[in-house]
Formats: structure tokens, sequence, C-alpha cells
């Protein structure tokens, strides 16, 4: 009892702390008390502790270990066995309470709108998709793409090649129509070519079917019975769900939908997605690269066939997968499940961890309390934390630096003008870009949430109306000075995977300014120079 009333007293120390500016930094979650159970917070997940469920705490530390020496950089973990949650963090600056842009994971939950549509008797996977576009066909449709049928969608085998993904969200053009005009290469259902644009045509067939966005039609049938609020989803020009890409939920939202695939479709006594579904969709419908070696496909999480909008996975498992590492994966022979958002270059090596540490950490019966282990499990869940951008002590010249605006010319990255103020510890910076003003504060040694409007590195940053839903953006941010004339800025969008840093060298009456994101979006872009205004 002890050890959970000082873990109570830790946790409301660390809410009332504050930055220098004043700005709450949240803090993190931490585990379970090695000694009792805890109460469950406001997601509704029961909580336990991991031998009562028959997981080992030092596999999970382990796990943890050997993710901080990976490549991966890990935002959010929840562990879920026989129903409830055993482990769970998040890095700070990420807080339980954030959205997650889950890109492709997305795919998982318009399928379940699918299933839905299919219970309620509004479609049936074998209908053809020109049949929901009477009026938008080309002036001549191809054999094949008469022959294209939701299946075919749901299965990642639509016939074209190159996948349009990389084409059609940047026109300013109906993405239907675009979609129904491209060539079918291959008779649809015989190759399996990944591409979310097969994944929209399923939202747009939902809104046609429902006469309800994909959110809206999900919402009183998936998203309010699991408890899930606060989510939201990209949309076309047309105001159509994206469908491919573009929900963000929390972290336990993602959790609860593993948990409903677990159990079948079942929610608190409610079946709210069939039985059948749920095997039909899980199953593997198509085969990613049929001629590939064994070799290479045990070793692999993307050879072991494709669902509905689902991957299998190794050790009898299947996932909802997102870029850059965002993961359910559904553990039916462990009656597990695991939840997880990153940045990572390498997806299959986050997915090796999991196999390597967690899978053979759950045993079949309960485990005997372990104490020590679970005190040491819950200390490395309380040290979670991304790192602080680190330099030198303020230079002695910053107050002569700092406190100007600088105008740029016409350039790249569309910036206009910049200010660097110095107050209280803290970087004060004021960007013009495109017209608008982005005010943001960096904290020192510490990272300063905040909202913002400008937007962050994100892979469908180009697609239009991409920012008619995504207005404003939440951030940490901090600063370290590299040297006596330069100091980076680093704003971490933590309702994403993704961070950029600015890289601004003060030299006489010039500011330079070099940009990098996480994910490489600047590319080779110089660095832009402004000058002092007068």
């Amino acid at each position: 009892m002890a050890g959970l009333l000082i873990l109570h007293a830790m946790k409301a120390l660390l809410a009332c702390k504050k930055s220098l500016a004043g700005a709450y930094i949240i803090p993190l979650i931490l585990l379970v008390s090695c000694n009792q159970v805890p109460e469950a917070p406001s997601d509704g997940l029961p909580r336990s502790t991991p031998e009562a469920q028959g997981v080992s705490s030092e596999g999970i530390r382990a796990f943890l270990n050997a993710a901080a020496e990976s490549s991966t950089e890990f935002h959010s973990f929840m562990f879920l066995r026989h129903g409830k949650v055993i482990a769970e963090g998040w890095w700070d600056p990420y807080d339980p309470g954030l959205r997650h842009t889950l890109y492709s994971t997305s795919k998982s939950f318009t399928s379940t709108a699918i299933g839905l549509a299919v219970s309620d008797g509004l479609l049936s996977v074998d209908d053809r998709v020109i049949s929901f576009f009477p009026d938008q066909l080309p002036e001549s449709a191809e054999p094949a793409l008469e022959g294209m049928t939701v299946k075919d969608l749901l299965t990642m085998s639509a016939g074209q090649d190159p996948d349009p993904t990389r084409i059609i969200p940047s026109r300013d053009t109906s993405w239907v129509d675009a979609f129904l005009a491209l060539p079918v290469a291959d008779e649809p259902g015989t190759r399996f070519l990944y591409s979310s644009m097969a994944t929209y045509m399923l939202s747009a067939i939902v809104q046609k079917v429902t006469g309800e966005k994909l959110i809206d039609y999900l919402t009183p049938r998936l998203f309010e019975p699991l408890g899930i609020e606060g989510m939201d989803w990209e949309v076309d020009p047309k105001g159509i769900n994206t469908g491919g890409w573009g929900l963000r939920l929390k972290t336990a939202d993602m959790a609860k939908f593993g948990l409903l695939y677990l159990q079948k479709g079942q929610w608190k006594e409610e079946q709210l997605l069939p039985e059948p579904w749920i095997e039909e969709a899980t199953s593997a419908q198509i085969e990613q690269a049929p001629g590939m070696p064994r070799a290479a496909r045990d070793s692999s999480d993307w050879l072991q066939g494709y669902g509905y909008q689902f991957w299998r996975c190794r050790n009898n498992a299947f996932r909802a997968d997102g870029a850059f590492g965002q993961f359910i994966i559904v553990m039916p022979d462990q009656d597990a499940v695991i939840a997880i958002t990153a940045e990572s270059p390498d997806m299959q090596s986050e997915l090796n961890l999991v196999w390597e540490y967690l899978l053979p950490a759950m045993k079949d019966q309960a485990l005997p309390a372990d104490r020590d282990s679970q005190a040491s499990l819950k200390a490395r869940l309380a040290s979670l934390t991304l790192p602080l951008p680190k330099g030198l002590p303020e230079p002695d010249m910053a107050a002569d630096l700092v406190g100007n605006r600088y105008i740029f010319e016409s350039n790249q990255l569309g910036i206009e003008s910049i200010r660097v103020t110095s107050r209280e510890g803290t970087l004060e910076v004021s960007m013009e870009q495109e017209g608008q003003t982005h005010p943001l504060t960096f904290g020192k040694g510490s990272w300063i949430i905040q909202e913002t409007s400008k937007a962050g590195p994100n892979l469908f940053l180009n697609a239009l109306a991409h920012s008619e839903v995504f207005t404003t953006h939440q951030v940490a941010c901090s600063f370290a000075w590299m040297n006596t004339r330069t100091v980076e800025l680093v704003t971490r969008y933590i309702e994403s995977p993704h961070y950029e840093v600015f890289t601004c060298t003060f030299n006489e009456e010039e500011i330079s300014l070099k940009p990098r994101s996480s994910i490489g979006i600047y590319g080779d872009v110089p660095a832009i120079r402004g000058k002092l205004a007068r």
C-alpha cells in the first residue's frame, strides 16, 4: 500500500508541474502498483497485473529495454491479456489523451463499415463497384472495370497498376471519377497491389448506400458502443472520408478495436459485428507474393496473406497496420491485443520485438506474484520519455541575437518572416508562412505543449481538403543552442508520428533557416536567408 500511495503522490506532483512559460507539461502514465490493481481510468478498460494474467513483468520490461535500443521511436504502447490492460505507457511528451494519426490502420475501420453495411443488407462483397456509381462512369468502361467487385477492393486486388494513390489525392477533381477512369491492368481479384485509393472507394460506397459519411455511419454502430469519442477523419474535396488513411484515435481506442475483433465482434454482451464477418475479414483472402521462397515468407509479416483490409501475421495473429509503425496486433492463440504508435523506419523490426519479447512472456496459466519484477516494470514505464534537444548553455550574446524580425524573399518553404524572442528561459517564435502567422513557444530542457495552426510533416499533406479537418495541431516544442550563434527549434506534432526541426543561425544582420523533418519531406531544400527588418 505504501508503494501505491507514493505512486499517486508522484502522479499528483507531475500533474501540477509547469514549464517556465506557464504551459502544463503533460506527465507520463504510470503502470500499476506491484501490490494492488489500480482503478480503471476513464477509457473503460479493466486493469490487472501482468502475472495475474499469465504474463511475465520481466518479459515486458525486456521488450521496453529492447525498444529503447531499436531504430523505432515508440510513442505509446498498450498490452491487453484476457480482456484486461496489463501494461501501458506513453513516451513523454505523448499522452493518453492525445489522438494519433493512424495512417493505414484506418483501413481496418473502413473494412468494418463494409461489414456493418453487409450485415444491414445494404450491399454484398460480390456487388460490382460500377453499380454504385452509374452516373460517374467513363464513356467507355473497360470490361475489367465492369468486373471489379467490392471484394476486390477489400483484398487490394482491384487490378490497377500503378497504385493510383500517388496520383489522385492531389487532383482538383472527383476522386471517384478519377479512380473509375484509370485503366485496369490486371483482371480484378487475381493480383495483390496495395492501394489506399481502393479503400477510399469503399468509403465512397458506404456513403452511397447509407447517405452518411463513413465516420458518421460508424459512430452509433462502432465508436459509441466502444466508448470512443473525439475521433476525426480526413475528407476528400467532395466531403467523403478518405477511408485508406486520415483517422485519428487514442491508443486506448485502438486497443478497444482490437479487443472487439479478438472477441469476434462481441462487446459487453452485444454482438456489434457478425462473427462470420470477423472470421472472413481476418482470414487470408489473397497472397501478397505467391512466388516468394519459403525462407522469405517465414521471416516476413507482410507475406502471410491479406484479408479484408487486415494483414495476417506470423504466429497465427492478424493486425491493422499503418505507416511508420501504427499497429493493432490481435493474437487469438494468446488471447491478447497489443496497440502501438511509433515512428519506425523498419516496421518489420518493430514487429520482431513483439515476437521476440512479448510472445514468450505469455503463459497458459496465471503466474505467481512477482513484486520485484512488477516494481521494476513500473519504474521502467515511469521513465518512458523521448530525448530533448541537447546543446550548450545559453550564449552570453543570445540577447543580442534574438528579439529581431527577419524578412525572407520568396522561397520553397513559403516563409515570409520570423521573429525569435527570449522570455523567461523560453524562446517565443512567430513565423509568417503563406499569409498566416504561427506563434510557438519553445522550452529549454522541457517540452511546452500547445496548439498551432502550422501544419506539420504528413504523408498526405498535399492531398486536397486535408486541411479542412486538420485545422489545428497539438505540438510539443523545445530548443537548444548548438553554438554561440545557432539555435535548434524542435516541434513534435504529438497527434502524429512526426516532428520537424528548424536550425536557425544568426549572422550579423541575417538569419539562416535550415529545415528537416523526421520523414524527410524537406529533402534537399537548402537553407533560406532572411534580412533584418528595418
